[in-house]
């Protein structure tokens, strides 16, 4: 027998039977929306990239890619910063985005790698210094030291030590350009430092300590990739922030809603930045006002970094999770909108603990694009997509 409505009853039983039809609706509407955004991008593995020394000691922390976007550096617990060549890694693309031929290929890393550099410690950030020409990175280690290296020479020129030993989570550099270029680092002593490498490593532009007299530590720091004056910082104390480089006494918005460590905060565009928890959960918010436009959810993410990267001219999302496998979230949509796991290679020990532990975006491109995503076991995969016609 079917749903019989009697339209005698009270004014008020009609609204909230109407009420409850249109969210129906609406909800229906938004599942229709989100499975069509799921066929939007046909995204597929092209490359394997290991080694058949592959151990948990090889995780992943860091993935860049230079500002030509043809230059991939990579760097972690290794001790080593790797160069490849993207050209090398994307041999067969043409087969695999043309959806005919094609394959995944498997690389031995000796092979693919250009050339690398050994450093004194751990490592667990990179960033390609703006105006370089692609000339200077910039990493971030275990010890608490910042290193800037000349990569024609392959040779450190700039190093700074003033987290007190302690690990530094994270580099970045503002893109204004030029000698002007100011950097930053958030560690583990609560602090981001921001410093001018053309100054002394004693003298410092300025000290930041986003959870106060906590000291809990800073994970994550970005600039304004547009050029404006924000920095954005993830702490520990469970908040992101959003500082003005020309005022950092006070932070000009505090962003507030995950429930554990903010791990990760990038810069969607001047109007969006993208957090990342070990909630779990991602959440885009607006510079505006700090509000939560939306949190995506879908990956497994507890304890360890697992890395996040944003391709702006997409505007979609990338991280890892501690299932092994990758996430792409659109940012309409709560959900993946495509997931796709780590293949185990060459690691027999404990491979029931690995994750994904580093992601980046090529930010070239509009309808095609390029995603890397890097393992604790020194595995990377290289996946390439295109917008569906």
């Amino acid at each position: 027998m079917g749903l019989v409505f009697d339209w005698s009853e009270s004014p008020e039983t009609t609204v909230i039977l109407c009420f409850h039809m249109n969210t129906h609706r609406t909800q229906k509407q938004e599942q229709e929306q989100e499975e069509e955004a799921r066929h939007e991008w046909d995204l597929s593995l092209s490359t394997v990239v290991s080694s058949s020394s592959s151990s948990a000691s090889d995780v992943v922390g860091a993935i860049e890619f230079d500002p030509t976007d043809n230059i991939l550096a990579t760097a972690g617990i290794s001790r080593k910063i790797r160069f490849y060549g993207l050209a090398s890694l994307l041999r067969n693309t043409a087969g695999v985005c043309g959806g005919a031929g094609g394959g995944v290929s498997f690389v031995d890393q000796v092979t693919a790698c250009e050339y690398y550099i050994c450093t004194p410690a751990k490592l667990s950030s990179l960033r390609w210094r703006p105006g370089s020409c692609s000339r200077v990175i910039g990493s971030g280690d275990y010890d608490g030291v910042v290193t800037e290296y000349d990569l024609e020479k392959r040779t450190p020129v700039f190093e700074r030590d003033e987290h007190g030993g302690r690990r530094v989570w994270s580099v970045d550099y503002t893109r204004h350009g030029g000698a002007a270029t100011v950097g930053a680092s958030g560690s583990d002593d609560g602090t981001m430092q921001v410093w001018d490498p053309r100054c002394p490593p004693e003298e410092s532009v300025g000290v930041v300590r986003p959870a106060g007299l906590c000291r809990s530590a800073v994970c994550c720091v970005e600039f304004d990739p547009s050029g404006g004056h924000a920095v954005a910082v993830g702490c520990a104390d469970r908040r992101g922030y959003v500082y003005d480089m020309r005022k950092l006494v006070d932070p000009a918005l505090t962003l507030q809603g995950h429930t554990k460590t903010v791990s990760y905060v990038r810069f969607l565009d001047g109007g969006t930045v993208v957090t990342a928890g070990t909630d779990g959960c991602l959440k885009l918010w607006s510079v505006e006002d700090g509000r939560v436009i939306r949190t995506y959810e879908g990956h497994v993410n507890n304890r360890n970094f697992v890395g996040l990267s944003v391709w702006r001219n997409g505007a979609l999302f990338g991280c890892g999770s501690e299932n092994n496998r990758v996430f792409v979230y659109d940012r309409r949509w709560r959900k993946p909108v495509w997931v796709d796991g780590f293949e185990p290679v060459g690691m027999t020990s404990g491979s029931d603990k690995r994750f994904v532990s580093s992601v980046c975006w090529r930010q070239s491109g509009v309808d095609q694009c390029t995603l890397v995503a890097g393992g604790s076991d020194g595995v990377l995969q290289v996946y390439v997509g295109k917008r569906k016609p």
